[in-house]
């Protein structure tokens, strides 16, 4: 009976830890291949265990070429997208102008659409233009579907925001841009690097699209599917580890500052009122 009682309480945790555990199953079976020597190129059972392909990340070179060509591609569209998009869902969240209802369902037409069909879409159109296929075309492609995402994820932040915090500034006497830097950046900032992570993360992910439009130039993930054919390098798990590794790094120390930030206002808050309640 206990057993059960128990059980009932906390099936709901169980199951969510169980779908969490089958999530983290590949990155831990790639965390565990980045340290094996397999005993063959198209090998991928554990045979022995070694640090050499940590040691020697870049021990096949045109790898490390392709892995710092997906970073520059997505450094460069993720900026140009969260740019864009953070402009877009401010204007379509606080501004009403005409076509406003048209622009939210083109927004959301990327997101829909299949990437085989986008990424033909764009070849047709780069090959009509006469653009030659290559490294600017594939930021092109990256950052028309990435814009998307940014918009979204932005507007949901702004969405929730309580706008009379702003008013309250204005009411104090401070002007638009110091409404906006003090009060609005700081509120919206949470979602804008979300978006920004998000969309690095699509980008440095993404290979129908890119194999479209890439022409000659080679990305980590078209790598990865040309490698498959005569044997993935060990150093490619090492990579994926790393690069999940960061991205971790980087969730633990946003939520740890967010954690910091509600903490001191907590103490701040008392702190102020026992301030407000001495007498002069």
């Amino acid at each position: 009976m206990r057993l059960s009682r128990w059980l009932a309480d906390r099936w709901v945790m169980i199951v969510a830890l169980l779908v969490l555990g089958y999530l983290a199953l590949p990155i831990l079976v790639v965390a565990g291949l980045s340290f094996n020597r397999p005993s063959s190129r198209l090998s991928y059972d554990f045979n022995e265990f070694t640090l050499d392909n940590w040691r020697q990340p870049c021990a096949t070179s045109d790898m490390c070429d392709a892995v710092v060509r997906s970073v520059q591609i997505g450094f460069i569209a993720t900026v140009v997208a969260t740019v864009l998009g953070t402009l877009m869902a401010f204007a379509l969240v606080r501004h009403r102008f005409r076509g406003r209802s048209g622009i939210n369902v083109l927004i959301f037409l990327p997101m829909a659409t299949p990437e085989l069909v986008m990424g033909t879409s764009l070849l047709a159109l780069f090959v009509s233009a006469g653009v030659p296929l290559g490294f600017w075309t594939i930021v092109i492609a990256h950052v028309m579907f990435c814009v998307s995402f940014v918009v979204v994820t932005v507007k949901a932040r702004l969405a929730g925001m309580d706008r009379r915090l702003e008013e309250a500034a204005m009411d104090l006497y401070a002007s638009e841009w110091q409404t906006f830097r003090r009060i609005t950046l700081p509120l919206v900032l949470p979602g804008i690097v979300a978006a920004a992570l998000l969309a690095f993360s699509l980008s440095f992910d993404d290979f129908i699209i890119t194999n479209f439009n890439a022409g000659a130039t080679v990305t980590f993930p078209m790598y990865v599917w040309g490698a498959a054919q005569r044997g993935i390098p060990p150093q490619v798990n090492v990579i994926g580890t790393a690069m999940f590794a960061i991205a971790l790094l980087l969730v633990g120390l946003s939520s740890l500052r967010g954690r910091r930030s509600r903490r001191a206002n907590l103490l701040a808050g008392p702190a102020q009122g026992r301030q407000a309640r001495r007498p002069s």
